[in-house]
């Protein structure tokens, strides 16, 4: 089984190098599929210098799109059979990967969300993060008969054929809730595992506002009544 690891990249810098060297330490097949949205800090630049890494590949949006245009961007390069969404930075931890792939792997489930909340020593950021993404999660319980605990969580695997079954139209943030939204009413209970969790601030990087959770709720909201 290859797994594609798709990494929507924008102004990432002090984390990229440090990332992609956790990333190849994960003793799982896999490639690599960076899409540079558009950086301005040296990000683009510095992915340059990976060019001859062979399992490394990476795209670049002429300009600042956002998250979910990246991830639609880099579905379109993956060629493996699992595919696991991977943010730009290090609040999440890649050595997570092999438990998460397994379920898949082993055709037991088509979706896998790693919860940052079924692990109970993990620190949380702000309480206008926690509250929001408590509120969003609330939402897609009730909206969709799931059980999640974590749904705004960055890791979320697929089965690559069924992730590129789905016609996702986000450009921001509103990737999670989509994706989330038209994986449910396709009937899929979508299952969770524990993962670990270092969250960094707003000064350190962190780019989700909490406008982007109004955004949430509202795709929620609407994929639940349309399509």
């Amino acid at each position: 089984m290859l797994l594609s690891v798709l990494i929507p990249a924008y102004n990432e810098i002090n984390s990229i190098d440090t990332l992609l060297e956790k990333i190849q330490a994960v003793p799982i097949d896999k490639e690599i599929i960076i899409v540079d949205d558009g950086s301005t800090d040296g990000t683009r630049e510095r992915l340059a210098t990976y060019a001859s890494v062979p399992n490394l590949k990476v795209v670049l949006h002429d300009h600042n799109q956002g998250k979910g245009a990246a991830i639609r961007t880099a579905i379109k390069y993956m060629t493996g059979d699992i595919a696991l969404v991977q943010d730009a930075d290090l609040e999440y931890e890649p050595q997570d990967y092999m438990a998460l792939v397994q379920p898949i792997a082993e055709g037991k489930e088509k979706v896998i969300y790693g919860s940052r909340f079924l692990k109970p020593e993990n620190r949380h950021s702000y309480m206008s993060f926690y509250i929001g993404g408590q509120v969003v999660t609330l939402l897609t319980n009730v909206l969709y008969n799931q059980r999640l605990t974590d749904e705004p969580t960055c890791y979320k695997v697929f089965d690559a054929d069924f992730l590129r079954s789905i016609p996702l139209n986000c450009t921001r943030f509103e990737f999670c809730p989509e994706v989330t939204a038209k994986v449910a009413k396709r009937g899929i209970r979508i299952k969770e595992l524990p993962i670990s969790y270092y969250p960094r601030s707003v000064a350190e990087g962190k780019k989700i506002s909490w406008f982007d959770g109004i955004e949430a709720i509202w795709v929620l909201l609407r994929y639940r009544i349309t399509q």
